[in-house]
């Protein structure tokens, strides 16, 4: 007699439609391979043995945006560099979520001040469910962000947008007409065409 039999009337568990796809979705989190800087070598050893990522579900990281749903922005966003960030995040399937990974990435880092070619936070190019503070965060940390980014997807509602897809809102404007912060550091809004 196994330890399982007797514990269950019947052998029924039973739960919602949403539910279940809620947890296979949290369970196998694709990210994107996107370091941009010195951030990218923690996240690196996130994914090796000593800490492995893999035990989350999330260490399948995918070369291609149109294979991901988690996009780690580890490292400095520049200008020349944040269209590139927009271009990736729009290829990715919906439903899809954003980490910022490292001082940098969150708001410009030791260069918010004097450095002309660095974004001030990655959230002016896309939106961003979890925030990893730190120069560069532990490992650690990182994988407390994705734990954080699997609450939110077992939170989700079939039919209602959460996280990053609640950014474009019905009757809003469509990700290719939101905004790309230019050099001066301002982000300057698409001229709204009335039809």
């Amino acid at each position: 007699m196994s330890w399982i039999e007797g514990r269950f009337e019947e052998n029924v568990v039973t739960t919602t439609l949403e539910q279940a796809m809620n947890w296979a979705r949290e369970s196998s989190v694709w990210p994107m391979t996107f370091g941009l800087a010195c951030c990218a070598i923690e996240m690196m050893a996130t994914g090796a043995s000593r800490f492995d990522i893999d035990r989350f579900g999330a260490g399948a990281f995918r070369a291609t945006p149109r294979q991901a749903d988690l996009m780690i922005v580890a490292g400095t966003v520049t200008y020349k560099m944040a269209s590139r960030v927009r271009r990736l995040y729009e290829q990715m399937p919906d439903p899809k979520y954003v980490i910022a990974m490292g001082a940098c990435t969150v708001g410009g880092g030791p260069y918010f001040k004097y450095g002309y070619h660095v974004v001030k936070g990655v959230d002016l190019v896309v939106p961003v469910d979890v925030y990893v503070p730190g120069c560069p965060p532990r490992p650690e940390a990182l994988l407390e962000g994705l734990m954080r980014v699997q609450d939110k997807i077992k939170g989700r509602r079939i039919g209602k947008q959460t996280g990053s897809a609640a950014w474009l809102k019905q009757g809003q404007k469509m990700a290719d007409e939101l905004a790309v912060p230019h050099h001066t550091g301002y982000v300057q809004e698409p001229e709204v065409i009335d039809a």
